[in-house]
């Protein structure tokens, strides 16, 4: 077995979040308010007006993480159980960072019409749903019915998350690179989840062109075997229509964000890039393309999603905020606006002076870049009509 410091902890640890009672019950009157038979005044309240919910119990500040376990880190398809570490790491973040009582729920089914039961269900006890590790293509059909059926945000962060994020390092890569995004070509490789949300977020931004390749090379709308998630896709990028490799994509481009997997761009389609070409390498373990190498290469910045590396992308960043302020607005859903709005949270906690090659994004650990995205969210939700307080 592995005998890893972190696996050591987990021993030791034995989970990583737990539950704490909040108020009194330490006699007999005490008792009496909280529990029986006092609380039955708050559940006739409910009863008669179930928006009530939100203010009598916990669950304006709760959050169901809820993954199959089809798609754990870079792990794959492992269980249910084998996702619960990953879940309460989630929980213990939301806690930290954001504090969100979040609550993992992990699902013994890979059905997607019983995970959409399965939620909808559980909804009266939440005010949010975050998603997490569903594989796609099934993971774009969950989160769609579930924004669509619920009336609490509902959020996929491997998606979502990571496009936010990548949109934070992105504007302030473009700062540093003196370029603008209408301007622009980006590549994204990987066309699942993640590159799927960013390929569609940068666009929303104002990206000039995205290009997106899977393992297969580009993905071009005149391909009759794409998926449908990818014909979609070929709808919106790839505007001036270019066929081949990835390494024909890299051609021109000024930037390049890989969630994909690892080794799989050379130093030579690094140089065939414009000028100051913009690196993201995401891919985990091992980056698409070594720092070292990019730099050497000609990259004028690189992020990854390691922390042994300057600029790491992390979606960390993302998730304590965005139901920070999402839940602080009782927002009913989480738009593109917020999304943005996270994207310039994050982006904001390096002040301009600050921003260099390798300092483009905030620390996953840095409390003021947190708080900034609570702030942006929140105002946004009222900005964009989704608050509900």
């Amino acid at each position: 077995m592995n005998d890893s410091l972190a696996l050591k902890k987990h021993f030791e640890w034995k989970g990583k979040i737990e539950t704490k009672v909040k108020v009194p019950v330490d006699t007999q009157e005490e008792l009496a308010i909280a529990y029986t038979p006092g609380v039955a005044d708050a559940c006739v309240a409910i009863k008669e007006n179930p928006e009530l919910s939100f203010e009598l119990t916990g669950r304006a500040n709760t959050v169901a993480v809820i993954t199959d376990g089809t798609a754990i880190l870079g792990l794959g398809n492992i269980g249910p159980e084998a996702g619960m570490p990953v879940m309460e790491g989630k929980c213990a973040l939301f806690k930290r960072f954001g504090n969100v009582d979040a609550f993992p729920l992990c699902l013994r089914t890979t059905d997607t019409e019983e995970i959409i039961k399965t939620i909808k269900y559980l909804e009266g006890s939440f005010g949010g749903i975050n998603l997490e590790d569903i594989a796609a293509p099934r993971c774009f059909e969950i989160e769609t019915r579930l924004k669509k059926e619920l009336d609490i945000p509902v959020f996929h962060d491997d998606q979502h998350g990571t496009a936010i994020v990548v949109g934070a390092a992105l504007i302030n890569a473009l700062k540093v690179a003196k370029k603008q995004i209408g301007d622009v070509k980006v590549v994204v490789n990987g066309a699942g989840a993640a590159g799927t949300a960013i390929s569609k977020y940068l666009l929303f931004m104002g990206a000039g062109d995205v290009v997106v390749c899977d393992k297969f090379g580009i993905i071009n709308k005149h391909d009759a075997s794409l998926s449908p998630s990818h014909a979609e896709l070929a709808k919106l990028t790839n505007k001036e229509d270019k066929k081949g490799t990835l390494s024909d994509a890299l051609v021109g481009a000024d930037v390049f964000i890989g969630v994909s997997a690892g080794n799989v761009v050379s130093e030579e389609m690094v140089a065939s890039m414009a000028s100051d070409p913009i690196v993201f390498a995401m891919a985990n373990p091992v980056p698409e393309i070594s720092p070292e190498k990019a730099r050497n290469a000609g990259a004028l910045i690189v992020g990854t999603g390691s922390s042994k590396y300057p600029n790491q992308i992390n979606n960390a960043l993302v998730f304590p905020g965005i139901f920070r302020g999402a839940l602080d607005a009782r927002a009913s859903d989480v738009n593109m606006e917020m999304m943005v709005a996270a994207s310039k949270g994050i982006a904001s906690a390096i002040p301009d002076e600050e921003l260099t090659t390798e300092n483009i994004i905030p620390k996953a650990v840095d409390e003021n870049a947190h708080r900034a995205v609570a702030r942006a969210v929140f105002q946004a939700a009222k900005d964009s009509g989704v608050a509900r307080r």
